[in-house]
């Protein structure tokens, strides 16, 4: 089936009154029909109908066996630090979500897990960092907020020849532009609050595996069953509600940000911009080589820092807000915002600095937009 088609019909089996939406199951537990009998459905922290089929969803678009629909793109990525075990290694990219090294430095360390973070564009710099304890690799790509973009098939290679696992975060593209496990990742994951949901109504993440039988499904439906970190059955249809737009949502997205982030080039406030659909941008002939698409994320640079402050108190149209994803635009500022956590050592080696500016671009009119960001940008200018 292909991607419309899923997103847009999901995995909901016709009932005899041929809805065409599934139901909402508000039910905190399910009646058995006798002794060790069961209708599938026991307790609603293990299993609930409505959540079920947006799972069933989610997996026939990452391409994956299983999947679990969750509370947050956080609880996503707690599951796959909780994999790891005392002594363990696990290598991140230095360019990363501000809240996944606050878990992994603040939370997870003690523990006794060992993270290093190294840049992974890397190859060769990733393949010399293994070690026989090494348990896990996690990557964004493109990365938050600096777009790097990582080799997915590379790494993979790489993990399973060490005996470890692949994790990729797929936030900024969404299934609908780029398949990890098909390119060799292990596990993919989304904070599903952003492009799966993309109405800036749900908090909600997503972890995708692709074999469900495999003993790392097993691994992870023991961690769920334990944990509950599950997505309630309203947030749940919701999801299903959301993907149905998924592809002509970030489609457009996608054409409205290559025109916003080649026009941020001509303008005098700006001296960076930072776009994967751009044909410059440094590994574009890799991104074009395993997605489908460049998404809506831009990130740019203006020319000092008071000016990048100042543009936020000026925008109109564009909101001044965290998160990404949504049909409404929002500019960010990632080094106080999403990533005030991040050690100095690393925004130093990644280039993410207090002149950064991160858009998510919408789909109000690509006019609009540009017609907003210009003339806050020279305002702020004027008052910097």
């Amino acid at each position: 089936m292909k991607d419309f088609s899923a997103e847009v019909h999901g995995c909901h089996t016709y009932d005899a009154t041929g809805a065409l939406t599934t139901p909402v199951y508000l039910s905190a537990t399910f009646r058995h029909p006798a002794f060790r009998r069961s209708t599938g459905y026991d307790y609603g922290r293990v299993a609930n109908p409505t959540r079920t089929a947006l799972e069933q969803t989610i997996a026939l678009l990452e391409g994956g066996g299983r999947a679990w629909a969750l509370s947050s793109g956080m609880a996503a990525v707690n599951l796959v630090f909780a994999l790891c075990r005392a002594g363990d290694h696990v290598l991140l990219p230095e360019d990363l979500y501000g809240g996944t090294m606050r878990l992994a430095n603040e939370i997870y360390s003690r523990y006794g897990i060992d993270f290093e973070y190294i840049d992974m564009r890397d190859i060769a710099l990733a393949r010399s960092r293994m070690r026989k304890e090494t348990k896990l690799i996690f990557i964004e790509t493109p990365s938050n907020p600096m777009m790097f973009v990582t080799d997915i098939r590379a790494l993979a290679e790489i993990a399973h020849a060490h005996g470890a696992l692949l994790a990729a975060d797929n936030t900024f593209l969404s299934p609908h532009f780029q398949k990890p496990l098909e390119l060799g990742a292990d596990i993919v994951l989304e904070s599903g609050t952003k492009y799966l949901c993309g109405h800036n109504d749900v908090i909600c993440g997503t972890l995708t595996v692709r074999d469900a039988d495999s003993d790392l499904a097993k691994e992870i439906e023991l961690l769920v069953k334990s944990e509950g970190p599950n997505l309630s059955p309203m947030d749940s249809w919701l999801m299903l509600r959301s993907l149905k737009t998924l592809g002509v949502r970030v489609e457009r997205q996608e054409e409205s940000a290559l025109t916003i982030a080649q026009w941020l080039r001509t303008l005098p406030e700006v001296t960076d911009v930072y776009y994967v659909g751009l044909s410059d941008h440094p590994q574009y002939a890799l991104h074009q080589s395993q997605s489908t698409g460049c998404g809506g994320m831009i990130s740019f640079k203006v020319k000092t820092p008071e000016t990048a402050q100042n543009v936020l108190a000026h925008l109109k149209l564009i909101a001044f807000a965290e998160s990404l994803g949504g049909v409404e635009s929002l500019l960010t500022y990632p080094i106080v915002q999403t990533h005030a956590e991040m050690p100095r050592d690393l925004i130093t080696r990644t280039g993410l600095d207090d002149r950064l500016l991160r858009l998510s671009v919408g789909l109000e009119d690509v006019e609009d937009l540009k017609e907003d960001l210009a003339q806050a940008l020279k305002k702020a200018a004027q008052k910097g």
